[in-house]
């Protein structure tokens, strides 16, 4: 039986390198810290060295997609797939930031959703059979969504929203906040929101498809949020450490052999269906 292997995104530091300690101490195989700059990510193993962890190192920048294609034709070439993916990289800009909006939507739409889909085009074919999918997203697409139009809300929550038509929207988004029009398209000034209303939904169309496509093979997709947490893009005073704003993520990643829920789907503040994991977190999020 090969090795068992975990990837995380964006985990040299912060919530992903939280992460990657809760599965090097909970996971029975492989975990990988991933990140774009090698040196960065190599010291982040050291850190975990440090602690008596043994996690391994692969660069991966997500914003390259030939980068991806290097990552995922190793992992496929050394464990012939990946057991645990967790996309958790993501920008957000401080609120001080003076980069005009548009500039923002776009920095932000290109490294939280497009390429966040770009790791699922090329490592979804991966993932074996028993496999968990976890996208990292944020309470703030709940918000960001009930300030959308509610032609807008509608196709967020349709069951038959496509990938090809969310694409669509998540563009015309950052078009339109380049003309300075999104709020007249139903958008809220909210770039960082709307990324993460992009990843919730994805991780819906694609909890859909792997269901679909192979029904007899057990894997779980899921979005989650891992709370307010104390990282370089939340403010120092949030509530939750690293590693509490892990405990979310890491469950979802964990869920036991056989499961068969939760699998892409979503809370309502009408049903007050949200998911929870054993620390309350929310794990869905609308």
């Amino acid at each position: 039986m090969s090795t068992k292997v975990a990837v995380v995104t964006g985990s040299n530091k912060g919530i992903g390198l939280a992460i990657v300690r809760a599965l090097c101490k909970q996971f029975s195989g492989d975990v990988y810290v991933t990140s774009r700059d090698v040196g960065r990510g190599e010291a982040a193993v050291k850190t975990l060295n440090s602690e008596g962890l043994k996690p391994k190192f692969h660069q991966l920048d997500i914003n390259d997609v030939n980068s991806i294609k290097t990552a995922a034709a190793y992992f496929k070439g050394k464990y012939d797939g990946v057991d645990i993916l967790i996309n958790n990289a993501g920008i957000a800009f401080k609120a001080a930031d003076t980069t005009p909006f548009g500039d923002q939507a776009e920095v932000t739409l290109r490294t939280n959703f497009f390429a966040t889909r770009d790791m699922s085009t090329h490592f979804l074919p991966l993932v074996k059979a028993g496999g968990r999918v976890v996208n990292v997203s944020s309470m703030l697409s709940a918000s960001g969504l009930k300030q959308c139009s509610p032609e807008l809300q509608q196709r967020f929550h349709s069951e038959d929203i496509t990938e090809d038509e969310l694409v669509a929207l998540m563009q015309r988004f950052v078009d339109e906040a380049k003309k300075g029009e999104h709020k007249q398209g139903g958008w809220p000034d909210m770039s960082y929101a709307v990324s993460k209303i992009g990843v919730t939904v994805l991780s819906m169309i694609h909890a859909r498809r792997v269901s679909k496509e192979r029904p007899k093979d057990g894997i779980l997709i899921n979005a989650c949020c891992p709370g307010w947490v104390r990282t370089e893009i939340a403010a120092p005073g949030a509530p939750k450490s690293p590693d509490e704003g892990a405990i979310t993520p890491v469950y979802l990643a964990l869920l036991a052999p056989g499961a068969t829920e939760p699998h892409g789907k979503r809370g309502t503040a009408a049903q007050s269906s949200l998911l929870l994991s054993p620390s309350s977190s929310a794990s869905l999020l609308w």
